[in-house]
């Protein structure tokens, strides 16, 4: 026994004088990246690449061997030595890798597919992972969630998960974080969507209503499935999404004149010749950070066990923990989780009170169903304890949408969510994770709930969602937006919107104040296009009637001739928040094309895009380098770098659809 104990001991001297000491930051971050790799990485390399992952309840089922009875079977020195070894020459090799510096991060060719790489030091650090070596289906942009949030610098203990106590500082697309691509069967997800929206002639249905959206989930859905070499499902496509993920420099309004302003735009389409867009952009004021009311945010967290992959529950209280720089004093917050059941996790806390808050979010594991009506029955009850007079709620739901305990149908989510819109407490919504993503629920919560959806793939997501747009996604200042066009027939032959399937509307919801619309928060911008076709245009698909509308058809008393020269007229109702009757602003939409600007050239770019993904028909002949050209042409002033990653996405989409 005293001589094996001699070997050992010679043994482990002999590699720890071979092993490079690493430093104490270095030492934080790679068995952070060692955690992630093992679990993700190298368990498709271990001949899993073609299977599906696994759910909660086939984890379940399978035979596994704890840590005491793995140790207990390397009982002789033979098995003892020869797995020491191999250990050590692992960290002998991939130890260099693992401190790699930043001023290689260019060349993949250079760094071992493990490899994690260390941002030079600031005040506040930023990490992110190195490009992995491509597996089966490529890789995924999804940022590490590998740190705790803390407000000073790269310091402090491992977490129970082991993620680095740390801040992270903003990175610019241009600084891509990779996670070796989740595997998931295509129809394991649910996605709202409608047909597109169809050609309509103008002397037949010369109105047309509808929603604004301000929800972004779509952009973020489909970057993540370019990134992993995949074009997007057609249904996770919304085009209004696409087009309204990116801030628009539309004319503020003036003091006085209402909490959003209307541009209206007609140039030449850029995929159709012989028709025209017409760009309707609505700009919301951007209230003083002294104006803001109070808000009670309750974060809703689902702690299920299909939340357990780190791009969810890991990446969600990084995402979270965020936004709690951006609040004041005067804010509180509260913590819900579900999961089996559900319960209040932290009570309503002050927003300086950091430290208390992130511990909360921290203790939160994952485990167990889906408990998704009792954490919103909890979440909209402590929202109620906490609501003041001139105060905002808001209940900020966290979920990969996958509800299958209580309500779990749609039309039942929507009756319960309906129900409770009038509490004045607003529920908006953050997607996490793919493989079983419930999209279809996310949308029907946001949409009943008077709030926003968005998906949060990368930790640069969450920056622009929950930092940069913070006061967009919470604070609102105007609800039940409603968007009508009345087409002028003697000017417009046919036209088309594109985009908004989802947010239809009848002709009589417009003004019936008792109908749900879209809102829009401090700072936020909306876009809207119609492709019309003139009258006497070649590009007309329909032949015109003989004799005009049929008789009886409802919009035969819509023939009249507009005043001169109108391609029709543009109708907006909107609330203001906690107010019951919506007021109303119009304005004529002139005949004559203008020139577009970046603004209107860039949203065209990108509803050409949307519609390509899409497979649609009215942008035929046309293509994805047409609207990377198009688009990077309307850059314009572009600080985050959000218009450039289009251009990359655009091409990436080109060279994914030969």
């Amino acid at each position: 026994m005293s001589g094996e104990m001699d070997d050992l001991e010679r043994l482990r001297a002999e590699l720890e004088a071979a092993t490079p000491e690493p430093s104490a930051g270095s030492r934080i971050i790679n068995r952070a990246g060692a955690q992630m790799n093992f679990r993700e990485f190298h368990a498709r390399r271990q001949g899993s690449a073609a299977e599906t992952r696994l759910t909660p309840e086939d984890r379940a089922k399978r035979p596994h061997i704890g840590v005491r009875q793995m140790i207990s079977r390397l009982t002789s020195k033979a098995i003892l030595g020869a797995t020491t070894a191999v250990a050590a020459l692992g960290i002998v090799v991939i130890g260099p890798a693992f401190m790699t510096g930043p001023d290689d991060a260019t060349s993949p060719s250079t760094l071992a597919p493990a490899a994690i790489r260390v941002a030079p030091a600031e005040p506040q650090a930023s990490m992110e992972l190195a490009p992995m070596a491509a597996e089966t289906r490529g890789v995924a942009a999804v940022r590490a969630p590998m740190a705790k949030m803390a407000p000073q610098s790269l310091a402090g203990d491992m977490t129970a998960s082991g993620m680095a106590a740390t801040s992270f500082q903003a990175m610019t697309p241009s600084q891509p974080e990779i996670w070796p691509a989740p595997v998931y069967e295509a129809d394991s997800e649910a996605f709202a969507n409608e047909d597109e929206n169809p050609l309509k002639v103008t002397a037949e249905e010369p109105v047309s209503t509808f929603s604004i959206d301000v929800d972004t989930a779509a952009w973020s859905v489909m970057r993540q499935s370019l990134s992993m070499g995949q074009l997007p499902p057609k249904d996770a496509v919304r085009v209004e999404e696409l087009v309204n993920y990116f801030p628009y420099d539309y004319p503020a309004p003036e003091a006085g004149e209402g909490p959003f302003a209307a541009d209206v735009a007609v140039f030449d389409t850029p995929w159709n010749e012989g028709t025209k867009l017409v760009r309707i952009g609505l700009q919301g004021e951007m209230p003083a950070l002294d104006d803001r009311p109070p808000l009670n945010l309750v974060f809703l967290i689902d702690t299920s066990g299909s939340m357990q992959d780190p791009n969810k529950l890991p990446l969600l209280k990084t995402s979270l923990k965020m936004a709690l720089g951006k609040l004041r004093a005067e804010d509180q917050v509260a913590i819900v989780a579900y999961a089996g059941s559900a319960g209040l996790v932290l009570e309503p806390t002050s927003a300086i009170e950091y430290e208390t808050i992130v511990a909360a979010l921290d203790a939160l594991e994952a485990g167990g169903g889906t408990n998704g009506q009792g954490g919103l029955e909890q979440a909209y009850a402590t929202a109620a304890g906490m609501m003041g007079e001139g105060e905002i709620g808001r209940i900020l739901l966290a979920t990969d949408g996958d509800f299958n305990v209580g309500l779990s149908g749609i039309d039942e989510l929507k009756d319960f969510i309906s129900d409770r819109r009038d509490t004045g407490t607003y529920l908006s919504v953050l997607g996490f994770g793919r493989g079983n993503l419930d999209d279809a629920t996310m949308q029907v919560l946001a949409q009943n709930g008077n709030g926003q959806a968005a998906y949060i793939d990368t930790i640069h997501e969450a920056q622009k969602v929950l930092v940069d747009q913070l006061t967009g996604a919470l604070f609102p200042i105007a609800n039940d937006v409603k968007v009508q066009v009345e087409w002028n027939p003697a000017e417009v032959a046919e036209y088309r919107l594109i985009g908004y399937e989802t947010r239809a509307l009848k002709r009589e919801d417009f003004a019936n104040d008792k109908v749900d619309a879209g809102e829009i928060g401090g700072g936020h911008s909306v876009t809207a296009l119609y492709e019309v076709t003139p009258v006497g245009s070649e590009a007309r698909l329909t032949e015109p009637l003989r004799c005009g509308a049929p008789e009886g058809d409802e919009g035969a008393d819509e023939l009249r001739l507009m005043p001169e020269p109108e391609l029709g007229y543009l109708r907006l109702r909107w609330k203001a928040p906690g107010e019951a009757k919506s007021k109303l602003m119009e304005m004529a939409i002139p005949v004559d094309a203008d020139k577009p600007d970046e603004e209107a050239r860039f949203a065209a770019a990108v509803a050409g895009f949307g519609q390509l993904l899409r497979g649609s028909d009215y942008v035929d002949g046309w293509g994805y380098s047409d609207a990377a050209s198009l688009a990077s042409g309307a850059l314009g002033d572009d600080p985050f770098g959000y218009r450039a990653e289009a251009v990359r996405l655009m091409r990436l989409a080109g060279t994914l659809s030969r």
